[in-house]
Formats: C-alpha cells, structure tokens, sequence
C-alpha cells in the first residue's frame, strides 16, 4: 500500500504544476495573490467542501423536517450524509486513477481541467462519457438556477418594494460576474469567506428558533402522508449530492490523493449546522414549515436575521460559482477556448452557459420543491448511481483490481465489501431516491405549478394588504 501511494505522489505531484510559479522571486502582489487567490492545499479543498455542500438547503431543511417529521429528518441527515461521502471517495478513486494513467501516457494536464466525463470517458468508454455528462450538466445547471431563486427568495425579506421575480433578474446579472473567475484553485479567499457565512446563518437560526419559542398552538404532525415523506427525503439527498464538483476541486489541488477523507470531514461539519439548525426551527414552528419552505420567513424581521440575509446572499453566489464554473469549462472545451490564456476572452465566451440558467430562474421560482425534483432526477443518478457503478465496471477484472493505483480500505472489507456497498447505493437510490423519491417531488412539483402557475412573479408571498378607505371628516363646520 505504501508503494502505491509513492507512485501515486511521485505521478501526480510531479507533473502537477498548473498555475504554479518555480524557481521565481515573489514579490508583495505575488505573495497577496498566492494568500487569497491561488489555493490548492487540502484546507482548500476542505473549505471547497464543506462551503459548496451548505448553501441555501440550510433554509429548506426545516421544510423537509416538517414532511418528515423529527426523528426521520435526523437519521436521513445521517444516513446520506455517509452515502454521499462514500461516493465522493469513489469518484476520488477513479480520478487519481484516470490521472495516474494517463500521466504514465505522458499526458499534459497543464493547461486543461480534468472533468468528471472524462474520467468515465478514459476509463469506460464514450458511452459512460455521454451518460455522465447529459446528467451532471443538467444536474449543475439546475444547481445553478436553484441558487439563483434563493437569492431572490431571501433578499425579499429584506426589501419586498420589488417583487421576487425582479430580484432574479438583479442577482441573475451579479451571478453572471462568475465568468471572471478561471477555476477552482481560484475560490480559497471564496470558500472560506462562505464558509463562515454560512456558520453564521446556521447558529442563527438555531438561536434564534429557541428563543423565539414554540408557537402557540404548534403541532409536529409530520410525518402525514407518503407524498410529503419522500419529497423531504429527496430534497436531503439533494442536500448531500453537493460532490458534482469533486473532480474539478480535486483537479485544483497540488496532491489530489490527499482528498480521500476530506468530503467526510467536510460532512461531519455540514452535520454540526444542519442537525441543530433544521431541528431548532421545526421544534418552534412545526406545521407552519410545510407553506414556507424558507426559514427565514417565519422569523422576527431584525439586523441579525437581515445580516443572515445579506450572508446568505453573498454566500449563494460564491456557490452560483461552483456549480457553474464546470459548466463553463465544458462550454469552453465544445468551442475550443478552454486552453486560451486570455481572461477575458474566456470570461466573454462563458457568458452564454448564464443565460438559460437565468431563464429558468423566472419559469421555475419554486423554491424548496424543485430541490427535491432535481435531487430525485438528476442527483440520485450524477452523484451516486453512476459513481458507485464506474466504480464496480473499472475494477470488474482481477487484473485491473491487482493494478489498482488505490487499494480499498480494510476498513470496509478490500473489494467484496467495496463492491457490496456500492450495488447498495445504486439499488437504495435507485428504488428510494429516484422512484419514490421522482414520485413525490414531480406530484409535489406539479401541485406548485397549478397553485402559482410558470412565471409566477412572487412565489410564496403574503397577500397584499388591501387598501386603506379614504378617511373623510363628517363634522359640519360652523
């Protein structure tokens, strides 16, 4: 084992010199830049993690709890949280293998980023390429539109003089300045920066909800009815099938075999502000969740609640970036830019991936329920399914598992227990996930349509107040 990882090390690192500068002075700006631009250390795929895994799911888990009810939303938290580190350590497995390989080729990844399709593709076949690439294209791009309709959501409770619907098209056109930032080795002042954001936003709704106290009258009746069950069950798969991005933040890294363990502590911290957040809010308001899929609309409007708001904001478009940031690479590859050393040049040429995603921002503002649809359609296949059958068909043969570049752990029983892990995700999600799962979300899905119809400018909003009758002064003068 030990030799495997020093070829590994000797392989990757060797060759792994984008975007680094030897052998050079560095001067004041080089070395800011190295400190908040230029990330590539295990801490940054850490922050990576751990950031991009929970954006605004933080505001939709207490909704989910609603659907689930208390103990249910606990142990589903738990229960993909594992899942969903497993197979973020198989995607790992299969690019330091795809790496490793090609390197011996004498491949130069110097100037291009290594993408989840082409792992497949160089291990399996154009077929596995195509497959993983329709999924984890339209699972980014709805990642996308879903951070954009939270920006929207949240700023709405700050400033509601414009309707949420104009709010998409103001955070559309910030999110689109994404197209200037070139790749993941690029976010670690970003990554950290959200990272606290989101501790912030996470503690505040746990205090908060506990000092509010239960509402009167609050009841905890989930969960009611299987249609609710699953579509809170799927939108927690969603909330840990963050690792769509995992090649690419892997790619950003100096020693790419030292990710192995980083999605499973970047999870067991994701833990730390989900559990106590979403359980706080659902113990004060209960029902109340299942027509407001956005915590903060149930919370005393006050500066700590508009500073999470503004956090929050800042924050859904530092993971606006993530999500998209493969999808301008893919972009780029298709038009033969994605070598091109000009920043600007490439920033122009991304900006048409922005534009659908902005379109289907204002059809589909529903938010809380498309993340259960998209959890249940595309990630249940982009982060699990697929992953964990690669997987078993790269290592199907005993020659291939023999020159396997990474040994499984005995931790989880070498290759029988891998395998035997593996055809258990694929037919829990399969079954759970995508048919249950697809089930609820698209009837849930189909329900908001009909409520508030494609386009709906203002999802979720109170009423308008009616207004006021003119006041008139009966009292004769003298």
């Amino acid at each position: 084992m030990e030799n495997g990882d020093k070829v590994v090390e000797t392989v990757i690192v060797g060759n792994y010199v984008e975007m680094e500068t030897e052998g050079k002075s560095e001067g004041m700006k080089s070395k800011l830049s190295k400190l908040f631009w230029h990330g590539g250390s295990a801490y940054d795929a850490w922050f990576s993690c751990t950031s991009n895994q929970v954006a605004q799911v933080l505001l939709t888990l207490p909704y989910s709890f609603s659907q689930l009810g208390m103990l249910s939303g606990i142990l589903f938290q738990l229960f993909y949280g594992l899942l969903g580190s497993w197979t973020a350590y198989l995607i790992s497995i299969l690019y330091v293998e795809y790496r490793t390989r090609k390197e011996r080729e004498k491949v130069d990844f110097r100037n291009h980023v290594i993408q989840w399709f082409e792992v497949l593709d160089g291990l399996l076949g154009k077929h596995w390429r195509n497959v993983g690439l329709a999924f984890n294209c339209t699972f980014l791009m709805f990642g996308s539109v879903i951070q954009l309709i939270a920006c929207a959501s949240n700023i709405y409770y700050i400033n509601d003089n414009l309707d949420k619907r104009t709010w998409t098209y103001i955070f559309g056109a910030c999110c689109a300045t994404t197209v200037f930032i070139p790749s993941f080795h690029n976010y670690r002042i970003w990554s950290f920066v959200g990272l606290i954001m989101t501790t912030y936003t996470a503690w505040y709704l746990t205090i908060a909800s506990l000092l509010h106290g239960q509402v009167e009258g609050v009841k905890h009746s989930g969960p009611s009815k299987l249609v609710l069950y699953f579509t809170g069950a799927t939108n927690i798969l969603y909330t840990f099938g963050g690792h769509a991005v995992t090649v690419e933040i892997m790619h950003a890294m100096w020693k790419p075999q030292k990710f192995k363990a980083i999605y499973l502590m970047a999870t067991v911290y994701v833990l730390t502000l989900t559990l106590p957040s979403a359980s706080a809010v659902y113990w004060a308001f209960g029902d109340l969740l299942l027509n407001h899929s956005n915590a903060f609309s149930l919370l005393p409007k006050n500066p700590f609640r508009d500073m999470a708001v503004i956090l929050m904001l800042i924050h859904q478009f530092i993971t606006f970036g993530y999500a998209c940031t493969p999808l301008y690479f893919v972009w780029e590859k298709l038009i033969g830019m994605h070598e091109c050393r000009s920043l600007c040049k490439r920033a122009a040429a991304r900006l048409p991936v922005v534009i659908p995603i902005w379109f289907l921002a204002i059809i589909f503002p529903f938010f809380g329920p498309i993340n259960s649809t998209v959890g249940s359609l595309l990630v249940s296949f982009t982060v699990y399914i697929i992953p964990a059958l690669a997987h078993i068909f790269t290592f199907r043969s005993s020659s291939s598992r023999e020159n396997a570049v990474e040994q499984p752990p005995r931790l989880v029983g070498r290759w029988v227990g891998s395998f035997t892990i593996n055809a258990f995700v694929v037919v829990w999600v399969l079954v759970v996930g995508f048919g249950f799962g697809g089930w609820a979300s698209m009837i849930n899905f189909v329900h908001q349509i009909d409520t508030f119809g494609l386009f709906t400018k203002c999802y979720q909003c109170p009423p308008p107040l009616p207004p006021t009758p003119p006041h008139f002064n009966h009292t004769r003068s003298l």
